[in-house]
């Protein structure tokens, strides 16, 4: 990892790396700058086709999810070249659009392992139905606001201050309703249960 610099000195091979880090930076640079639009389509594939398919291979590992990545996002430039063909880069639409792509399946990709390892129970239909209607049952016993504040607070997620501006009241007030039906339904429950 050490080298001996000509005078005699020690140095990092990091540090040399960094040293001339903005050398090549402008090296590949200067090779983008001179890379020319391509004028059409067909001369985007030709040119950017093996390239595209190496860095995905590098990417994920897989030449053939490389082909696939690839292929996909060729597909997608070519349905939008008329847009795509007037950007002022459409050789990085393609590259983006393919890393889009394999981020949307490396994504697909681990949700499916996870469902895998962790498959979820199933349902019983007949005991979601039966707490839908314990629940409806127990919003019938509310007073109506009680059963506004709780529906728009609980059910449908609002703050107090927009179920306040939708119930014409203050938010405390909703708070307030909320709680007291809330109370009510649990009073019910225990009352049904016990």
């Amino acid at each position: 990892m050490l080298s001996r610099a000509g005078d005699g000195r020690k140095r990092n091979e990091a540090t040399v790396a960094f040293v001339h880090a903005p050398m090549v930076i402008e090296e590949l640079t200067t090779v983008a700058d001179e890379r020319t639009r391509p004028s059409s389509f067909e001369e985007l594939f030709l040119v950017e086709r093996v390239r595209l398919y190496r860095a995905l291979c590098v990417l994920t590992g897989d030449r053939s999810e490389s082909e696939d990545l690839a292929q996909d996002a060729f597909v997608r430039v070519l349905a939008a070249w008329d847009r795509v063909g007037t950007v002022d880069d459409p050789v990085g639409y393609l590259y983006r659009t393919a890393l889009n792509g394999a981020r949307s399946r490396y994504r697909r990709s681990v949700l499916a392992v996870r469902r895998q390892l962790h498959p979820r129970e199933p349902r019983d239909e007949l005991d979601l139905a039966e707490d839908r209607a314990e629940i409806v049952r127990s919003l019938g016993s509310l007073t109506y606001k009680q059963r506004a504040a709780v529906v728009l607070l609980d059910l449908l997620d609002m703050t107090s201050d927009e179920a306040a501006a939708a119930l014409g009241m203050s938010a405390g007030a909703v708070r307030t309703q909320a709680s007291r039906g809330r109370a009510e339904m649990r009073r019910r429950k225990g009352a049904h249960d016990g």
